[in-house]
Parts: structure tokens; sequence; C-alpha cells
């Protein structure tokens, strides 16, 4: 029978927690390199010998464990419960070799709670380049703990890890640092009341409000143990001076690093990335670099798979007998999926380039950039992660709000993060730039279709700036915040990450948007192929008797009762009662159905496109066969000037840009805020701000 251990994996953030984890479990997990990408803990099994298994739960990342926001309370709900089915058996604390100091605090922090604890200092094999040596020895013997050097992404010294956790019984539970002597009166008196209970972790119960079994701040208090809310963070302060005292006269002996390497290429590339000026330059031209790059490399097999799905339909007409599946399959279906299958190639691209960017480190330095941007708007450079991680999807970009820890700044940060472009905008976004904005280059070199989809990004940003400017001053809290960041290392992207990442986001996106695009297209068609009272009956004598006598082609005829069935359908009813109020905004009926349809999920609004122009059309294979050439070719039939110009195609895109088209990010907000009032507000600004910005710019263009 095989033993079975619980070990904790805790440690700051960008240390390479979870690429030990990783590396102990065989999982592959995505590695970021930023703060708050773990927002909950993640478990796998671990074979460590023949005989022994240990599940590993790799936390969030944390700078101790005195919590001041979600992720670090998830650490502490774990600590603090022995009843707790993951309680671990063994913690190790994962530190980075080039930032002991700040790594080390949470390490005595956790070795004062009583579990025993292996330090693994990571990124190892960097001691030799960065000029670090490092007493090993002496280090153990200081810190009264099991110190193990490891390179997790080079898989160095995993296996004494795995060796190290099989023998935390025999390491020591007693304290690094008595910490507790900065108060021996008050630490006195709660170990005379709880001679069974280690001390910090009654200290932590009193400080951090928790509630262990029976023993809480109240009971505490109760057997006349008290301190005022001013001696409890001045004890806080004097324990964390204590602590620091002890890390800095222990690495004075046993760690050493060269100052010359502090030199190097990397730090001067660091002083112009995060430029008070050309940092800000060099960030947009990157993001000009990548969406000019998403046009150009994404044109072959864009044309591939939308010819594909065109030429797919013909043949499901010629192949299947006529009627309702025909129909449904080759005119709702297909139609439908295939207007959101084309913008795979840009979409993979996209994510190709995020994930380059983070696995370089690139996006600490972003991070840190904004931080001076973000301030004046009542937002600090934490708010960055998620506004950044709102470029792929908004709901994990809300959800990794959790590590702000100012009340103020989570709530404005998740307020504000909808108005950033997803990437289920891209279609939405392409398909109408395509459309309205001509392939040109200005001078010669940048392509404005590129820059028109480069300033729609930045118009998101923008917007959520000004949105958390104007939130600010309606959302008070006495609480200050403190912005720390970790830089890590320039690295060379690793490949299989990339790799994983674009695969990984990629099949999210296809699956989760190809799924809702399924089930809307049968809905659309059905609502587009049926309709009540006579006119739909009967649309082939009503147009023929309107066009009798008339030089028509039996092509154009046809063309003509597939849009009378269409306007008088149930889909085309709905449309036409709410044209009215669309109208303004430059958008006909069927671009409303569109725009109704894709509260679902953004994306949805190119295939509900692609389902109505095809139930509309004769079914005749023509030059009008993809859904780019449908919408080009659309008219507003009394006037027959163009639907998609340059002012509704502009005005549509401002919709997108303000507007929270998704119910999953309401469902989001809801759950990370706890409140039905912000939620409601949120989507009624946003949704109100888009239709005004939308119609001035139609107003203004046309």
């Amino acid at each position: 029978m095989k033993n079975i251990i619980n070990v904790a994996l805790i440690g700051n953030p960008n240390v390479g927690k979870t690429s030990v984890f990783n590396a102990l479990t065989g999982l592959n997990h995505k590695i970021g390199n930023y703060p708050g990408i773990t927002v909950d803990k993640i478990s796998g099994d671990a074979k460590l010998s023949n005989d022994v298994l240990a599940k590993v739960i790799d936390l969030p990342g944390t700078y101790s464990i005195n919590a001041s926001s979600l992720d670090e309370k998830i650490v502490l709900d774990l600590l603090f419960n022995p009843q707790h089915k993951e309680y671990p058996d063994v913690v190790v604390v994962v530190a980075d070799i080039e930032n002991l100091k700040r790594n080390l605090l949470l390490f005595t922090q956790i070795k004062e709670l009583g579990i025993p604890s292996v330090l693994a200092i990571n990124m190892a094999d960097r001691m030799t380049e960065k000029g670090i040596s490092l007493d090993v020895k002496q280090l153990e013997e200081k810190l009264n703990t099991k110190v193990v050097l490891i390179s997790a992404k080079k898989k160095q010294g995993i296996e004494e890890l795995k060796a190290a956790i099989i023998d935390f019984r025999n390491y020591s539970t007693e304290p690094s640092v008595n910490a507790t002597a900065a108060a021996s009166e008050f630490f006195g008196k709660l170990a005379l009341t709880y001679p069974t209970e280690p001390i910090y972790k009654l200290w932590m119960i009193y400080s951090q409000d928790l509630e262990i079994g029976s023993i809480n701040k109240s009971s505490i208090e109760e057997k006349g143990i008290q301190l005022s809310e001013s001696e409890v963070k001045r004890l806080q302060q004097k324990k964390t001076i204590k602590r620091y005292q002890f890390i800095n006269d222990l690495l004075k002996e046993v760690y050493k690093k060269d100052i010359k390497a502090a030199t190097d290429l990397l730090s001067k590339a660091d002083r112009i990335l995060t430029h008070k000026v050309w940092g800000y330059v060099i960030f947009f031209a990157i993001m000009l670099l990548v969406f000019q790059a998403i046009f150009t490399w994404s044109s072959i097999p864009m044309d591939w798979i939308d010819g594909l799905f065109g030429s797919l339909s013909t043949w499901i007409h010629e192949v299947m007998e006529p009627g309702k599946l025909t129909e449904l399959i080759a005119d709702g279906i297909i139609p439908g999926i295939g207007g959101i299958m084309p913008f795979i190639p840009q979409i993979a691209i996209l994510f190709m380039f995020i994930a380059i960017l983070e696995e370089t480190g690139y996006m600490s330095r972003v991070v840190f950039l904004m931080d001076r941007l973000m301030r004046p708007f009542g937002l600090s450079g934490k708010s960055v992660v998620p506004l950044i991680s709102g470029n792929a999807c908004a709901i994990p970009a809300i959800m990794s709000a959790r590590n702000i820890e100012n009340p103020k700044e989570r709530l404005l940060t998740i307020l504000v993060t909808p108005f950033t472009t997803c990437s289920a905008r891209i279609p939405v976004y392409i398909i109408l730039i395509a459309l309205v904005i001509p392939d040109t280059k200005l001078f010669g070199v940048i392509g404005l279709q590129g820059l028109t989809l480069t300033l729609f990004y930045l118009l998101g940003f923008l917007a959520a700036l000004v949105g958390a400017w104007i939130l600010k001053f309606f959302i008070r809290s006495e609480k200050k915040s403190y912005f720390v960041i970790e830089m890590p290392n320039y690295r060379m992207p690793i490949f299989k990450n990339v790799v994983s990442t674009m695969y990984e986001k990629t099949k999210a996106f296809v699956i989760g948007a190809g799924k809702i695009i399924f089930f809307l297209s049968i809905i659309i068609w059905f609502l587009g192929a049926h309709g009540p009272g006579e006119k739909y009956e009967n649309a082939e004598e009503i147009v023929t008797e309107q066009y009798k006598g008339q030089s028509v082609s039996e092509k154009e005829l046809e063309d003509h009762i597939a849009g009378y069935k269409l306007e008088n359908s149930y889909i085309g009813i709905i449309g036409k009662s709410i044209e009215p109020v669309i109208k303004p905004l430059g958008y006909d009926w069927k671009i409303g159905i569109a725009v109704i349809s894709s509260f679902v999920a953004r994306e949805v609004f190119v295939g509900t496109l692609a389902t109505i122009y095809n139930v509309g059309s004769s079914g005749e294979e023509d030059e009008d066969g993809t859904i780019k050439q449908r919408m080009s070719a659309e008219v507003w039939p009394d006037t027959k000037e163009k639907v998609f110009t340059l002012a509704s195609g502009l005005s549509l895109m401002v919709f997108y840009a303000f507007a929270m088209q998704c119910t999953s990010t309401v469902a989001i907000t809801r759950r990370e805020t706890k409140s039905w009032k912000w939620t409601i507000f949120q989507l009624t600004f946003m949704t109100a701000f888009a239709y005004l910005a939308a119609m001035l710019t139609f107003q203004f263009l046309k």
C-alpha cells in the first residue's frame, strides 16, 4: 500500500512555483510571469518514489500570510484549518535565487506555523551567470530547515526535492526566527491560556480575525487578552522589522552576489522599456506590429477557410434531397459556423503574441510602466493585469482582480475591465475593417487596417481609464494601497509553452463560440425560414405579381422572393419592430437582430448575419457567396445605398468597443462583486454609453 502525503506549494508571485508544480506532477498548467495569474488553488498527483505518492496543491502567489487580498485568503484558509482534507503534511516554499530577501519573509512566517517546511530555491541555474554564491549548509542551519537548489525550467534538483519531501517527518517545526518576542507580555498570556496551540497561529487568528475551531478573536478577548487596533498594527510592523533584521543578517553570511551583474545588457534594456516616455512608445509600436501581423499573416488561411465553408454549403445542396433538413444544414448551421471559423488564424496569432510577451518577461514591465498611468484614474499597476488579460477574455480577467488588495481599486477594475477589447470582438472588428477601411499603407509601411485595429484596442483601454476616473468619485475606500511587483528576468520564450497557450486558448474560443453559434444558427434559421400569415406563405405569388411585365431575370426574381419572405418571416417581423430604435445608428433590421443575438457572445454577430443573409438569398451559387461579399452587397431597400459604409461600419465598431455584449461577463461580475447593484449599473451604463457613442459616430460621418 502506498503512502499518500499532502504537499502545499507556496511562494511569492514569479518565483516559478507553477513550473515546480508541473515538474513534480507532470501536468502542463499555464505559466505566467506577472502577479495574479493563479487566482485559485490547483492540485495534481506526484509520484515521489515507488511507495510514496503526493497530492500537490499549487496555492496562489502571496508575499505574506497577512491576508489583504482574496487569493492570499485562499492560502490562509488551508494553512489554518487542520481539519481540511488538503491540509498539508509538508509545505514547500518556493523562492527565487535572485530575490531571497523578500522570499524569506514568507518562509519565516510559514515556519512559525509549526508545519514541516522545505525551502526550494528555484532558478539556481542562473547563479553562475549572475555571480551568485550561496552557502546552502549554513543556510539550512540558520533557518532550521531543509534547503534544495532547483531549476524547474531545466528539471534540475527535482529528484532531490522529491526526496526532501519524503523525509518531512525528520524536519524541525521550530521557527527560524521567534518574531513573537516583539511583545512578550501579550504573547506570554496567549501561551499560558492556550498551551497546546502555536503562538504564531494564535496571533494570526487574533490579528486577521480568523476562526479555527472554537478559537477566534472574540473568544481570546473574553479571556482578558486584548489589544487596540493601533497596537495590532504597531505589533505587526515590529514583527516584520524583526524578521527582516534576521533575514538581512543571515544573507550577509550565506549569500553573495557580484554587483557587476546588475550592469549587463538586460538591465540596460529595462531602463529603456520602463522609461516614462520611450516605454509607452515601444509598447504602442509592439501592439501595432501585433495587429498588423494579424491582418497580414492570416489573409491566406482566412480566404481558404471562408471558401471551404461556402463550397460545403453548395455541396450539401447538391448531394442532399431538397427539404427543410437540407435548408437547415446548408442555409443555417454551415453559414452560421462558417461565419466565425475564418477568424481562427487571427485569434491564434493574437494568443501567440500574448504568450510570447508573457514568456519573455516583458508583460511585467508593462504592468510596472502602466502603474504611473493608472494612479490618477483611481487604479493601480495591478489593475493592468485584468485590463491586459481582458484582451483574451473578460471572464478570467475579472477573476484575476482578486489579487488587488484595495477594495475600491478592485471594484473599479472589475467594472471597467469589459471595456478592453476581448478576442470575441476580433471577428466583428476584422470583417468591418475589411469592409469599410481601404487596404492601403501610410508612408508605404503602416497598414491602415492594422492601424485601425490598434486604435480600437487603445480606444477600449482609454474607455476603461475614463470610466475608472469617473467612478472613483462615487466609490469610497479608506484603505491605502501599495504597488508591489516582481521584475522577472528576461528569458527566451519556451516554444512548447507558446504553442500550448495558443492551442488551448484558440480551442477554448472555437468550442465556446461554436456551441453558441450552432444553437443560435438553428434558431435564427427557423425564425427566418418560417413566418405567419399569407404574406409569407404566398410570397412567390405576391412578388411575381409585383414584377409582372418588368424586365427582371429569373435569378433576380428569385432573390426578390427570398428577400420578401425574409422580411415577412418571424425574424423579419422582430427586426422591423426594432429598426426605428437602431436606424439612427446606421443599422438596418438585420444588423439589429445580429446585435441583439450577440448579447449571448460578441462573436455571434458575424455568424448571425451569415445565417440571415443566406436565408434571405435565392440559394443559388454566385459571386456573393461569402459573408464578406454578402455584407458588401447589402443595400437599403428604399434608397439602394450600401448598408455598410464608413459611417455605419465605424458606428458598429464603436458600439462593440463600449457595449458589454456578453451574458457570461454579467454573471462573473455578479459573482466577484456579490452585488446586483454594481452588476446592473455596469450593464446599463455600458449599453447606454455604447448606443450614444455609436449614434454620434454615425450622425457625424454620414
